[in-house]
């Protein structure tokens, strides 16, 4: 919300610094982002009047205009500009004036002919970021005057940052309402008189959907002047409120919504056939918006209609077939009130967002319609003169949203707020915000005024007290509570644990949305049919995601869009997998790496990541969890993952997560080149951890012997591992692979595995016998179960 400290202070006038309003408006929770003033720097600028524009001698561009600035003589000015002509009123930089830049204004020739100075467009003086052509005066502009006097140019320019539950400030009423509670002063509203009705013109109106739309009103305004021009006050108010002045039928509006907080609009009459009715659309019907877009409608949204069919889309923008344009001359008005619920989302579904919108998404007023409509019809007599037609107004009673009373207990206030406020103060207080204070037993009884949507239960009340006493002010206390350790199971890992292990192996922690792009969920994982979200943010962000990897993915993305070559991420939180039982929610930890395995150094020569440097980083959280001898990495597919460089991980026969590269098809689609390692995890398991149990150091030799076996090159090495460990006696200490190999001397189809066995007793020292039976017993499992031979 941006306005101008005049306009505000015309409403309220606080004896306070712009400084002090600045911090008083963020302390009550109307955050200012920003205060900047109205104009840049600029001197030696007044209104000038064109009395002769003449052709340029040597340059056909050019004009060598004769200008009026009320000090004797009229100015020689030579002007380029498309616009200028005779009789026109223009900011005119007289010799000596200095214009934003530190621009000077010196006499000069241009092609011969000698200048006195220089007609100014808007930009030049910084008033916009572009023009068109020179900044056109009205016409009753004082020839001589100050520019910055005329236009009241010193002044600032507020911007708030408001909170989705503060709709009712979208307004200088409404900040006007919090500064003058604030600073205990008078709100001087504008005076708002029922404008008489001076023909009997009027339009039907018929509202269809009552719940959504329970007051609706509109009058006939005949005969307005379609070359009236806004008034220099209402276009700089406009201007200074970020609204470009787009001609008067459309400014009153705009300024009403400003003004009051009411949105508005206004149909070309000539345009409108049968009668108004507001009601949903039919699904398949179609609207061409003011920007131009087609719209296809479905049966939610809620529509302002004639018989023709559809002419605005409710409460977010109307449709160009019945848009004012510069041949207006009659108008219907409308002031309505929209139920949130009926328009919230309603704007983004179509890929819009309006000021319109904005407002009745978060609440308007619903008693405001009428006040506005007859303050808009008051302006458009006094800027486009016209007849009024009466007022016709629809309200659905029954529809209208109630204010029901809300219990405020004096005991409660205190046990929130840690101190006790006074009950005078309280009733003060929330009389001066616009509530209706009942004073009962236990505290008091209230009811909120019609504009405030966001006060509901008992605590939104404290907090109103404690924003207008002021949160600087509330008194620092030590809360004071019963504290009891909690037992933490020894042999539990905590998620900090396993966060730290990943930094300090390189990587670095990422927190991204759990909404996600249908397009990057069924790339990643096609099998699962995620949670649409009836309402999304954006299209981006439709979804929710049922693994990890899609918001690391796109943080990786980022990274190397910003030449980032090496990237190592991870994160940590839930995934939503839906099922019969409903939606289920699953903590995950995830993993990504991409680049060199190391930084570049001089110490050691560039290598890209590969699978088996991710499957390292695995087995460490594993290890940490104490879960490495449990867990099977198993060559399987998963349709995101390469199908040579994919494994599942299981622990206990269960799923455990995932590791491998990303398919070359995915990786491409995603604008990926290098390869891409990934790996997620369910997080549970890893949490709960191993307690470590002590076993006595044997005193006694260890003895091993190593075995080269040939097996079949498709068996994997974990299955001759399991063998050599169920067929072995108790003294088997270590297990180790140590070699593979393929090639000359090995039939084709086989490869060759040398393992190390190391065997160890407790109470004695192993004989060769001993050693010599359990490699007999050994290599017989192995012969038996996978067809294993001793390498010769």
């Amino acid at each position: 919300m941006k306005f101008s400290a005049q306009w505000l202070r015309e409403w309220v006038n606080p004896a306070v610094d712009i400084d002090t309003l600045s911090a008083q408006l963020t302390m009550a929770g109307l955050e200012v982002d920003a205060v900047a003033p109205v104009a840049e720097t600029f001197t030696g600028v007044v209104v000038g009047e064109v009395l002769r524009v003449e052709k340029h001698p040597d340059a056909d561009k050019l004009r060598v205009c004769q200008v009026n600035t009320g000090s004797g003589e009229p100015l020689n000015i030579v002007c380029g500009a498309a616009n200028v002509r005779v009789g026109l009123r223009v900011p005119t930089a007289t010799i000596g004036a200095v214009l934003p830049g530190d621009f000077r204004i010196k006499r000069s020739k241009l092609r011969g002919v000698e200048s006195f100075g220089m007609l100014c467009s808007a930009k030049e003086l910084g008033l916009a970021e572009t023009s068109d052509g020179l900044l056109e005066l009205p016409t009753d502009a004082p020839v001589g005057q100050e520019l910055r006097t005329y236009l009241q140019l010193d002044d600032v320019i507020f911007e708030l940052g408001l909170t989705p539950n503060r709709g009712d400030c979208l307004s200088i009423a409404g900040i006007a309402r919090e500064v003058g509670v604030i600073n205990r002063c008078a709100v001087t509203a504008p005076r708002i008189a029922a404008v008489a009705a001076s023909s009997a013109d009027a339009f039907p109106v018929n509202v269809s959907a009552a719940a959504d739309c329970p007051r609706y009103a509109g009058r006939v305004i005949r005969g307005i002047n379609p070359q009236a021009a806004t008034p220099v006050w209402m276009a700089e108010r406009l201007r200074r409120s970020g609204v470009r002045s787009l001609g008067p039928a459309v400014d009153i509006t705009n300024y009403l919504l400003l003004e009051l907080g009411q949105p508005m609009h206004a149909f070309d009459l000539a345009k409108l056939q049968g009668g108004i009715e507001v009601r949903r659309a039919r699904a398949g019907e179609k609207l061409t918006l003011l920007n131009g877009s087609t719209v296809e409608l479905d049966g939610e949204t809620l529509v302002i209609a004639d018989g023709r069919g559809p002419q605005a889309l409710a409460g977010v923008m109307g449709g160009e077939a019945t848009a004012v344009g510069e041949g207006t001359v009659d108008i219907f008005l409308e002031s309505a009130f929209f139920a949130p619920e009926a328009i919230a989302g309603r704007a983004r579904r179509y890929g819009l967002h309006t000021d319109s919108s904005h407002r009745f998404e978060r609440g308007v007023s619903p008693v405001l319609q009428r006040d506005a409509l007859e303050r808009a019809t008051a302006l458009f007599i006094e800027i486009t003169g016209g007849v009024p037609g009466p007022v016709v107004e629809v309200v659905h009673e029954a529809h209208l949203p109630r204010r029901e009373p809300i219990v405020l207990r004096q005991a409660r206030i205190k046990r929130v707020l840690g101190f006790e406020l006074e009950p005078a103060e309280v009733t003060d207080v929330l009389t001066r915000l616009g509530l209706d204070v009942v004073q009962v037993a236990e505290g008091w009884r209230v009811t909120a005024p019609a504009w405030r949507f966001d006060l509901t239960i008992e605590e939104d009340l404290i907090e109103e007290l404690a924003r207008i006493h002021g949160y600087d002010k509330l008194p620092s206390i030590r809360p004071v509570a019963a504290l009891q350790m909690g037992a933490v199971p020894e042999g539990q890992v905590d998620l900090a644990q396993l966060r730290r292990l990943l930094v300090t192996r390189g990587y670095q922690e990422a927190v991204t949305y759990s909404f996600v792009a249908p397009e990057m969920q069924k790339l990643l994982d096609p099998g699962l049919e995620p949670l649409a979200l009836a309402n999304p943010i954006s299209a981006e962000m439709a979804v929710m995601r049922t693994t990890l990897w899609a918001g690391l993915v796109q943080a990786l993305a980022y990274n190397i869009n910003r030449q980032q070559g090496r990237v190592r991420l991870f994160e940590s939180g839930l995934r939503f997998l839906p099922g019969a039982d409903g939606l289920r929610q699953e903590r995950m930890i995830a993993g990504l790496a991409y680049g060199d395995v190391v930084p570049e150094q001089w110490g050691e020569p560039a290598r890209v990541v590969d699978f088996f440097d991710l499957k390292g980083d695995v087995e460490a959280l594993l290890a940490l969890a104490g879960l490495n001898s449990a867990v099977r990495f198993v060559a399987a597919t998963h349709p995101a993952l390469h199908p040579g460089q994919s494994a599942r991980i299981e622990y206990d026969g269960a799923l455990l997560g995932w590791l491998g590269a990303l398919h070359p098809v995915v990786a491409d689609k995603l604008g990926l080149a290098a390869p891409v390692l990934v790996f997620e995890l369910a997080l549970e398991p890893l949490l709960r951890g191993y307690l470590p149990r002590f076993r006595e150091l044997s005193r006694f030799p260890a003895v091993r012997r190593d075995i080269a076996l040939v097996v079949d090159s498709s068996l994997q090495v974990d299955a001759v591992l399991s063998v050599v460990r169920r067929a072995a006696p108790d003294t088997l200490r270590e297990l180790k692979l140590f070699d593979l190999y393929t090639g000359k001397g090995i039939d084709p189809g086989r490869k060759s595995l040398a393992l190390g066995l190391t065997l160890q007793a407790d109470s004695r020292t192993l004989t060769d016998s001993e050693v010599d039976a359990a490699l007999e017993a050994i290599l017989a499992a192995l012969k038996t179960e996978l067809g294993a031979t001793l390498r010769d």
